[in-house]
């Protein structure tokens, strides 16, 4: 096992699986090479991230389907007059339905790419609990939870990424009662294939969060080279796969980033450089 004060820690396909072995009955394990890395954080949180790292393969629905993308946090929804708040509703708290914001899109050989982030409101109540369960199963989610009622009073986020006309890949997942707020040098993500998911096919794209005052992450490659990730604003998704770091709506662990490797090289290693 590994010492629960190591805190930087490069996670193999071998370390993964060491971590999975307790677990294994509470996952679909995926059969794609993934690569996690964990930088800071509890000993704790390292272990349930990988679990969700190792289950990359989980598939959401076609991407046949439009996708709603939510306005970037701080963004005005509309002008109408203030009126006296009350007791947020469900759809309102977005418990049957996620707010998305994508992160990045692009094209590879000819077909589009899209990276977003869905999250799901916390339920108050099994009633809504339910309602949510069914609703992450109607579009092939399963969230980090053995059974319906354990999702109430907490909030369960997905990363996912699509190709072409294929189904979307869920890239790192997890269901938290308080989601924790990643500091410093903190960062959490992922390597996956852009294209098409297989056994051989290379990392290339990488999908992670960091802590909101991160300024950069640099994304370094096999082959030696590196992209640097920077803050987006309020620039909107790049069509041409740009690395951005961006606030995601509804999560507030910290802002998500991604990085896209060149063709003919392969993810390395990811860290918050200022």
């Amino acid at each position: 096992m590994m010492s629960a004060d190591r805190e930087n820690h490069d996670m193999t396909q071998t370390d993964i699986a060491l971590l999975l072995a307790d677990a294994a009955d509470e996952v679909e394990i995926g059969i794609a090479p993934v690569q996690a890395v964990i930088r800071g954080g509890r000993r704790r949180r390292a272990r349930r991230w990988a679990v969700a790292a190792a289950t990359a393969l989980v598939l959401a629905g076609s991407t046949g389907a439009t996708l709603a993308f939510a306005g970037l946090p701080g963004e005005r929804a509309g002008r109408g007059t203030p009126t006296a708040p009350g007791p947020a509703s469900a759809e309102e708290r977005h418990v049957y339905a996620p707010q998305r914001t994508e992160l990045a899109r692009g094209t590879e050989q000819g077909k589009q790419w899209r990276v977003w982030v869905e999250v799901w409101g916390a339920p108050r109540d099994a009633r809504e609990a339910d309602r949510q369960f069914d609703a992450m199963k109607a579009v092939g989610l399963r969230p980090a939870v053995d059974r319906a009622a354990d999702l109430v009073g907490k909030t369960s986020y997905f990363s996912m990424r699509s190709y072409g006309g294929g189904r979307s890949l869920v890239v790192m997942f997890d269901t938290h009662q308080r989601i924790d707020r990643l500091s410093g040098t903190d960062l959490m993500a992922a390597a996956v294939s852009l294209e098409e998911p297989s056994p051989t096919a290379p990392e290339r794209l990488v999908v992670g969060h960091v802590a909101k005052s991160a300024r950069e992450v640099t994304c370094r490659w096999k082959d030696g080279g590196s992209t640097v990730a920077r803050p987006a604003g309020s620039v909107p998704a790049a069509h041409d796969g740009t690395a951005l770091i961006r606030p995601v709506a509804g999560y507030p662990g910290g802002n998500w980033f991604v990085c896209v490797a060149p063709e003919g090289t392969a993810y390395e290693s990811a860290d918050v450089t200022k």
